[in-house]
């Protein structure tokens, strides 16, 4: 349960980062190019706290690695 609302509090505070940096990025470009630098903020924030939107993101990338050390030079 804690998890989820981490996970939860994760989603306000990228929504907080994407609608603040939205205002202020249209105040130099556009808006639409603001809203796409925003999300990108966004995602980068929520997903650096929580890989692959899941609380076992670390097992994912984990596996992921292991694979590539298995079949990549």
């Amino acid at each position: 349960m804690a998890n989820r609302l981490h996970q939860v509090v994760d989603l306000l505070v990228a929504a907080l980062v994407a609608g603040t940096s939205t205002f202020l990025w249209q105040l130099v470009v556009p808006p639409a190019v603001a809203l796409w630098i925003s999300t990108l903020f966004a995602a980068i924030y929520y997903f650096s706290r929580n890989p692959w939107g899941s609380p076992r993101g670390e097992q994912f990338n984990e596996l992921i690695d292991d694979i590539y050390d298995r079949y990549l030079p």
